[in-house]
This record gives structure tokens, sequence and C-alpha cells, in this order.
């Protein structure tokens, strides 16, 4: 019986640090910001940053088999990825391209797109709502003699992706289709998101034409565990980021001729926020590692992630904009960028409460 190992490899660490490099040359929080910029009469475009991490890094295939054209690598690799992505909040497809679609795609048992998107050439979307959580039903489009038709909201990634992929209510069950994002009868409309560095939009079909891949039950179901599990770690690299800035400042800001880290009240928050990030840190990678190894606990480990790291990314963004004092408050400080890809991610995938509801389940907790 093979158990949990919660440490970074080597290769995981030199991922990591390669991945951070990136990030620190080509995402810089002021770039960032820069999807919130109103003025602008186009929406800020962030492609070149996804180019650079997929075809110079490879990290698009990482769950992509080698047989295929990807890295062979599996959710170990995209965990430290993940974590590094929500360390900076860049606006990368990364959790709705390189693990939403990829995974559905692959368990349907596409070939042909999954390698194009291991390489980088394209990227694509699962149109489902970002809010649907494991184990929901799938409304999905409707399939007719002249092509698709129907509307799904709030779709991750749906606005860039080159390639949609759509479970389809068919004759015989649910069904994954391809479908090119610019194809007739296909319009994608943004959505105003509380985080605007993972835009959503609701994507209509209306007698669009498709390629059916697959059965896509139990395909899009392992996609919403696996993209569970993962977001986890974004999650903790939301909070771990909140957590550094936060210490950094504590130490060096003076209020009264003392540093405000010195005082009781200000010790006892961030003793507390240290606490519950290395929780945090425990969980996320146990659901990381079980997702991995296809181990019988991952259902459960990917609920308890969710339901416990969820929260502790917004506490860990509130403390840093409430603890940052004025400076936190502002524009111009990257704080709010990590409150509200936090806040975002909260609802993403299934609520806190949606998880819980669904690891009682796992574990025969019977309901009160």
């Amino acid at each position: 019986m093979s158990t949990a190992d919660l440490l970074y490899s080597d290769t995981e660490n030199a991922l990591r640090d390669s991945v951070r490099r990136l990030f620190t040359d080509r995402c810089p929080p002021e770039l960032v910001a820069r999807a919130y910029d109103t003025q602008s009469p186009a929406p800020q475009d962030f492609s070149d940053i996804w180019r650079a991490l997929a075809a110079e890094l490879g990290v698009a295939g990482l769950l992509v088999p080698e047989s295929l054209g990807g890295a062979g690598a599996g959710a170990r690799e995209a965990a430290v990825v993940m974590e590094e992505i929500g360390r900076v909040v860049a606006p990368v497809p990364f959790l709705s391209s390189a693990v939403l679609a990829t995974v559905a795609l692959l368990r349907a048992g596409d070939t042909e797109t999954v390698s194009a998107l291991a390489q980088g050439e394209l990227t694509a979307a699962l149109v489902v709502p970002l809010s649907t959580a494991p184990g929901d039903s799938i409304a999905g489009a409707s399939v007719g003699a002249d092509g698709l038709s129907g509307l799904v909201g709030s779709v991750a990634g749906a606005g860039e992706a080159d390639v949609l992929v759509v479970p389809v209510a068919g004759p015989g069950g649910l069904e994954l289709h391809t479908v090119d994002r610019t194809a007739a009868g296909v319009e994608v409309s943004p959505v105003l998101a509380l985080d605007m560095t993972r835009p959503l939009a609701s994507v209509g079909f209306s007698s669009a034409a498709s390629s059916r891949v697959g059965p896509a039950d139990s395909a899009v179901a392992e996609a919403l565990q696996t993209g569970a599990a993962l977001l986890a770690s974004e999650q903790l690299g939301v909070a771990q980021w909140c957590f550094d800035t936060t210490l950094a400042y504590a130490k060096q800001r003076k209020q009264f001729g003392r540093v405000i880290g010195s005082y009781q009240a200000i010790k006892h928050r961030l003793a507390d926020l240290w606490f519950e990030v290395g929780a945090a840190t425990a969980v996320a990678r146990y659901a990381a590692d079980t997702c991995a190894r296809g181990d019988v606990d991952a259902a459960t480990a990917a609920a308890l992630a969710q339901a416990y790291c969820s929260g502790i990314a917004v506490h860990a963004a509130e403390e840093c904009v409430q603890l940052h004092g004025g400076i936190g408050m502002t524009w111009e400080y990257p704080a709010h960028l990590y409150l509200k890809r936090a806040k975002s991610d909260q609802l993403a995938l299934g609520t806190a409460y949606r998880h819980r509801a669904q690891l009682a389940q796992l574990v025969n907790l019977p309901a009160s």
C-alpha cells in the first residue's frame, strides 16, 4: 500500500523555480492589474504569458501522455504550477485549458485535439459553469439534426479558447463534443466577473457544427474532480503570498515608534494565519498526491481540500488587506488582486458548503 508524499521532489522543485522565474520576469503585479483597466478600448491581452508558459516550459502538456506529445507528468506537477499561478494571480488559462478541458478530452478518448493542446498550439475550455462541483448534474447543450443548440453561462476561459469542449445531451446520454469557437452558430459573450484575471463568458449555440469525441459522464466528472483538487494548490499559492507579504510588512512598518509586528494583537493574527497556511499546504498537497496516484481517497481528498483551502485563501487575503492598513486599500497595491482571486476561487468548482456535503457522503457521515 502506497503512502502520500507531501514533500516536493527535486524535479518538482526545479519546475517550481522555472515557473516562478518566468512569472517574475513577465507577470509583475502592475501588468496583472491592467485586467481591470476600464480606460482601455479592448481587453488586456495576456496571451504572450500563456504562450511562454505553454511553449517554453511545456506546462500545457503536463497531464498529457508522452505518446500524445505531452510531458507524461501528473497532478503533482500540475499542482506546482497552480501554486505558482496563485502566488502571482497569473491571468493564464492553465486551469480551464490544461486541466479541465484536457482531462475531459483524454478520458473521452480524444487524441488529436489533446496533442495540439499539449504543444501549446491551441487552448480549450470545458463548457460548464465554473461554479459546477464534482458530482453535480451537467445539463449541457443539446444536439439535433442541424447541430448544437443551447446556452451555458459563466464558462471560464471560453473567450480566449480556440476549441470549446462541450458536454452534450445526446440520444444515448451525455456526450462530449468539440466545437471551433469561431464557427458559425457559436456566440461567446463576456460576463462581468469579480476576478477579471480569470474571465468568464456565456456560450450560446445555434445550429453549430460539432465533432463527437465520446461519452461524457465519467470524463466530465473526472475533469471536475481533478480541477477541484488542483484548485486547492492555487488557493494555497494565494494564501502563501498574502501571509509572506503581510509578515514582511509587519516587520518593517512602524507606528508610534515601534514596528507593528511587535504588538501582541498583530502577532496573534499572524500566528493564526501561519498555522492555517501550514495546514492548507498539507491538505492541498495531499489532494494533488492522491489524484496523481489514482488513490481511492482521491475524491475525499479533493472535497476536503476545497472545503478547507477556499476559506483559508479568503481569510489570508482579508488579513493582507487589513494589516497593511491604508496602503492595503489602494488600487496601486496588489492586495486587491489576491482578494478577488480568493473570493472567485471560493465559488469555483463548488462552494465549501457543497464540498462539505459531498465529504459527508464520502465518509458515510449521516445528516443531522
